[in-house]
């Protein structure tokens, strides 16, 4: 009879972690329209806008902008919104970039639904939009979550892309859950697969890779599987001390350049 309860307990609980899972993986802060502008304005960001009228993330001021150098195009992790990653601008626009901070689906004042595949089609409609008025060389730079939406976007448009950071990335989403939440049948419940992976296999740009070394969220040993199955011009950069998110982001620091330098070394 225990032995049944704990069976029934068990069963109650993969089903509630099945339909919770979105909730624990996207952790966005919405914001109304008015809320996102005036706070992106104090930050010397405006709307970048979709072709709907709609908006897909932010940009800086056109007084701000040194694009001499192309677009680099930013995913975010999987908590906040876009607004949160304006040290991006400031880190990467004085090395001649224009830097969009794309806004997923439902975060920020978007609209939409959750998940890999309205994030990554989403993404591939800004990916068409700034190639439509910025034109190239084009750059997607994707941290933890956002490394996920960048692989599952290239897919198809490998061409379009002149180089690719990945920054905290996973090989396979169903593996890490895995081994998260191992007293769970967990890789076979997960939704939203985000196969890094198998997703940027295809890719022949190049790819910097950027890992923390004490990473409690994502363990090295699946950024480092993901790195050592790329088959093209690589990148491996480790902050040796750092948390999943605590990596040093301050503007000025000798790491963004290096990365960025080397994804355009080609273009």
């Amino acid at each position: 009879m225990l032995v049944l309860k704990l069976l029934i307990l068990f069963s109650i609980l993969v089903l509630v972690m099945y339909f919770i899972q979105r909730s624990l993986l996207f952790v966005p802060t919405r914001l109304t329209l008015a809320e996102l502008k005036k706070n992106a304005g104090i930050c010397g960001l405006e709307l970048w806008p979709s072709v709907d009228g709609s908006y897909l993330g932010l940009v800086a001021g056109a007084d701000r902008v040194q694009a001499s150098n192309g677009t680099v195009i930013v995913f975010q992790g999987n908590a906040g919104c876009a607004l949160d990653r304006a040290f991006y601008v400031d880190a990467l626009t004085p090395l001649g970039y224009r830097i969009i901070l794309f806004e997923y689906p439902v975060y920020g004042a978007r609209g939409g639904k959750l998940g890999e595949g309205p994030f990554a089609e989403s993404a591939r409609d800004a990916v068409k939009r700034a190639k439509a008025m910025f034109g190239g060389p084009l750059y997607l730079w994707g941290e933890s979550l956002g490394a996920g939406v960048v692989c599952s976007a290239i897919k198809g448009i490998e061409s379009d892309i002149s180089g690719v950071v990945l920054l905290t990335p996973w090989d396979n989403l169903p593996d890490l859950a895995q081994s998260i939440y191992w007293f769970l049948p967990a890789k076979w419940l997960i939704r939203d697969k985000f196969n890094n992976a198998c997703n940027i296999r295809n890719y022949k740009g190049p790819v910097a890779v950027i890992m923390a070394g004490n990473d409690e969220i994502i363990p090295n040993r699946f950024t480092l599987k993901l790195y050592d199955g790329l088959n093209t011009r690589k990148m491996f950069h480790k902050f040796e001390n750092a948390g999943h998110n605590t990596w040093p982001s301050s503007p000025g620091l000798s790491w963004w350049k290096d990365v960025i330098e080397f994804i355009r070394a080609e273009a």
